[in-house]
């Protein structure tokens, strides 16, 4: 199993909208080190959730239920979607201050390739976020 985080802004789509939702294709990926990520996804994965811009915190789990293909919002057969469900939220939302000043964590990629969309996660940085968000 790999691990991996992905970035919404809160006022396109939320961590709520996704848990209503209950399943959302991750789509409009327009990076191609995140689309490469995209690629890598496999069924079961774990995800992180990021609220960017607004928040600035991992505020869920998710879960890949579909690996990579095309992405329904352009005809472009360059980028992909992948299809995730929400698992459950971090009670206690590990905000990227946070994560800045947990030195196991300063090699994540949220902190070393800030502009990224799709990043890898190692299972070390997975376990210690979830300590950090109560789990």
């Amino acid at each position: 199993m790999n691990y991996w985080l992905v970035k919404s802004e809160p006022f396109k789509y939320s961590w709520d909208q996704f848990v209503t939702d209950k399943l959302t294709h991750w789509d409009g990926v327009r990076n191609y080190a995140a689309r490469n990520n995209l690629r890598a996804m496999a069924k079961g994965d774990k995800v992180l959730f990021y609220h960017s811009n607004e928040g600035l915190a991992i505020v869920g789990i998710a879960e890949v239920v579909k690996e990579a293909y095309q992405d329904p919002t352009t005809d472009d057969t360059n980028w992909v979607v992948v299809d995730l469900k929400p698992v459950k939220p971090i009670p206690v939302p590990v905000t990227l201050a946070a994560i800045k000043t947990e030195s196991s964590l300063k090699n994540m990629q949220l902190v070393k390739l800030s502009r990224l969309s799709v990043a890898a996660v190692t299972e070390q940085e997975y376990e210690i976020v979830l300590k950090m968000g109560g789990l």
